[in-house]
């Protein structure tokens, strides 16, 4: 006799365990598969995010930036050091036991909120059924009143660099590199690309970088992504815009990788080669035929605003359906379903979803952009505040970048917060709480912001869009 349940939930990632601890706090009996299994071959919950993407690399670049400083910066604060090192498999093996500790946090929270978790992997039948398979290939049914399914997605592939995991790898590969290889490639200058790139290049990596597209950072603010690429080149890293690989060839250790660019057919020998050019969804074997889900035209699970599939009762989040393929955006979509399930309204502010970028300086931001705005025709002012004159930051010796501010020139209400430099990631979400409740630059321009901090950057960003700023010159108005 199968186990039945009033939600089922395929995939154990950001979205997925969120999704289950939700619904299960709401009273209703629910179950979470999961098949990943870590290292040890033990069932690992947290998806990507807490196994290879999110946490690992955040673990990485702390280690690698606290390094970097103590070998470049530390003379300033009047701190002598001698001999500083890296001990590779040590800064690695710390990262691995904060996945253990994260990822074996995740099975406690489901024993605490009455989660029943399936190992197997998951895969939606006709009539809401869903087939689990364990390690053995052994197959069991479970009934659901309401499936979400949350499956994530995985690293893209590309033909002129197949990855070995090896001397090339994705991004899971690069986390766990056991030395700092002389010459490392990345190709694809996105997120994943320049996070990974500023771990290896911190530790003395020479590191280059290969984006085909001859824009950098493209979804960014063009003036927060002229200072990324002016900052992080100086740091070390070689971007070449407009390289597109046509192939390579492993001969040994290392690797050439042929590409083209503005001045013909090119290529490059490296010892290292990180292949992050984005992720595509995992589908595959994840819906039989007669599922009745759609999948759109890229491949994703179509889905409207409220995370519904073609069929009534059955929901996907997270990397498998549209937008961006970001941790908390997957997290809030499982809340959003679980309530929703639940009985109540819940609905998703999808304009508001901020997007960051570790490196250092941090860049983030949330809302339009200033070239979006004035491409529909919406009139705005701009505030902005270096972080050059902010004292806590002179303090802390990190200096480098600026907040801009965004506001609407007719109703001052903000249509995005920018930022790139330290704690960026943190002042951004301030932007983000105050205009999911509608604030105005000059909202934030008359609260107290406590001194010193890093905060007040925005605080007189905010008071510069209408040519107020204390600290800063301001722009006069045309």
């Amino acid at each position: 006799m199968s186990q039945k349940f009033d939600v089922v939930v395929i995939g154990a990632g950001p979205g997925g365990y969120v999704a289950a601890i939700k619904a299960a706090q709401l009273g209703l009996k629910t179950a979470c598969i999961e098949k990943y299994q870590d290292k040890e071959g033990k069932l690992a919950l947290g998806g990507t995010c807490l196994n290879v993407g999110c946490i690992p690399s955040k673990a990485l670049l702390d280690s690698s930036w606290k390094f970097h400083e103590a070998h470049e910066s530390f003379s300033v604060h009047g701190i002598t050091t001698g001999g500083v090192s890296i001990d590779v498999p040590a800064m690695v093996g710390r990262k691995n036991t904060i996945v253990k500790n994260l990822t074996g946090g995740v099975s406690t929270l489901f024993k605490a909120n009455g989660v029943t978790l399936l190992e197997g992997h998951g895969k939606l039948l006709a009539g809401k059924q869903v087939e689990v398979t364990d390690r053995e290939g052994n197959t069991s049914i479970v009934e659901a009143d309401n499936v979400i399914l949350a499956s994530g997605s995985r690293p893209i592939d590309i033909p002129p660099a197949p990855v070995d995991q090896n001397v090339i790898v994705d991004s899971t590969g690069a986390l766990d590199f056991q030395a700092v290889p002389k010459r490392l490639g990345v190709i694809g200058a996105g997120v994943i690309g320049l996070e990974l790139g500023s771990v290896w290049a911190r530790l003395g990596a020479e590191v280059t970088v290969l984006e085909a597209l001859e824009k950098f950072l493209p979804a960014a603010d063009e003036a927060i992504a002229k200072e990324a690429l002016k900052t992080l080149t100086k740091q070390g890293l070689k971007i070449k815009l407009g390289a597109r690989v046509t192939g390579s060839d492993v001969q040994g250790e290392e690797v050439t990788v042929n590409y083209t660019d503005s001045e013909g057919e090119q290529k490059i020998v490296f010892d290292k080669l990180i292949v992050a050019v984005g992720r595509r969804p995992v589908t595959s074997d994840l819906l039989a035929s007669d599922s009745g889900v759609d999948l759109d035209e890229r491949g994703y699970i179509f889905v409207d605003d409220q995370c519904t599939t073609s069929v009534p009762g059955v929901y996907a989040i997270g990397d498998v359906v549209r937008g961006a393929m970001l941790a908390h955006k997957a997290s809030e979509e499982g809340v959003m379903v679980a309530e929703r399930i639940a009985g109540h309204k819940a609905q998703m502010n999808y304009d508001l979803i901020p997007s960051v970028i570790y490196t250092h300086p941090e860049i983030a931001w949330v809302g339009k952009t200033e070239q979006q705005l004035k491409g529909e025709g919406v009139a705005v002012n701009v505030g902005t505040f270096p972080f050059a004159a902010s004292g806590r930051a002179m303090a802390a010796n990190d200096t480098g970048g600026f907040v801009k501010v965004i506001a609407d020139a007719n109703t001052d209400r903000v249509l995005g917060v920018h930022v790139i430099g330290p704690s960026a990631a943190e002042l951004v979400q301030q932007g983000a709480i105050g205009m999911e409740f509608g604030t105005s630059a000059e909202d934030l321009g008359m609260m107290v912001f406590s001194h010193p901090t890093l905060s007040e950057a925005l605080h007189e960003a905010a008071l510069a869009v209408n040519g107020g700023a204390i600290h800063v010159a301001n722009r006069k108005k045309r």
